[in-house]
Parts: structure tokens; C-alpha cells; sequence
């Protein structure tokens, strides 16, 4: 029985999906755009999103808890000074989700992974 047992599973072991789920929040940060599985990118929204609502209230503590899923400084001053003020009054839904198309060697759904309005916040700056 699967009961609780809630996320996919990506045929990786808890440490690698942690590891690889760190790796792709802080290449979404930096690039504001990462090209994935679609997989992956359903459930990247499932670790991305908490730490954007985390970062709209900038604080020791939020900092420390952001950095705690991060382990990058430059990425947790960009969280905190750019990307989650834009945010400040949005409820949620930061990222979009774009389907692309198949992977040409094994047909994967691929998908393009962006913050929500990240044009306009190029455009403000």
C-alpha cells in the first residue's frame, strides 16, 4: 500500500532526488528558465514555490531556512533583493510551465520551466 507516500519517485534514491531538486532550484534562480522533464518540472513547483513564499519576508531566520534549501549565497541575495519582492503581492503560482516537445533519444516529454513575469520584471530593472 502507498499510503502518505506522496511526490515521484524519478528512479532515484531520496538523496539523489534531494540533491538533483537543489541543483535545479538554484539553476531556476539563476537563469530565471531551465529546460526539463516534465516530470521534473511538476515536481520542482513542489520545492520552488515554498522557498519564493519564504523569501517574500526577508529576515535572519527566512534567510537562514532558504539557505538551509539552497546552500548558494549568491542565489539567496538574488531571492531576497530581486526575484521575491516582484512577488510581494502575488498569492502564489510563481512559476509557469511550458510544454516543448518530445526528447529526440528516448521521447521524454520535455518542458520549459520560467518564473511568472519574469519579462516584466527585466524590463523594470
Amino acid at each position: 500500500m502507498r499510503h502518505r507516500n506522496t511526490g515521484r519517485a524519478l528512479s532515484r534514491t531520496s538523496s539523489h532526488r534531494e540533491a538533483m531538486f537543489k541543483n535545479m532550484m538554484v539553476s531556476l534562480l539563476r537563469h530565471e528558465l531551465i529546460k526539463t522533464t516534465l516530470a521534473k518540472a511538476k515536481e520542482l513547483r513542489r520545492f520552488a514555490e515554498p522557498v519564493i513564499t519564504l523569501a517574500k519576508e526577508d529576515s535572519v531566520h527566512k534567510r537562514r531556512l532558504a539557505f538551509a534549501r539552497l546552500r548558494d549565497k549568491d542565489i539567496l541575495t538574488k531571492l531576497f533583493t530581486d526575484i521575491a519582492p516582484f512577488y510581494k503581492t502575488r498569492p502564489g503560482g510563481y512559476l509557469r510551465i511550458l510544454k516543448c516537445g518530445n526528447r529526440k533519444g528516448d521521447s521524454a516529454p520535455m518542458a520549459l520551466v520560467e518564473l511568472v513575469g519574469r519579462n516584466e520584471q527585466e524590463a523594470s530593472v
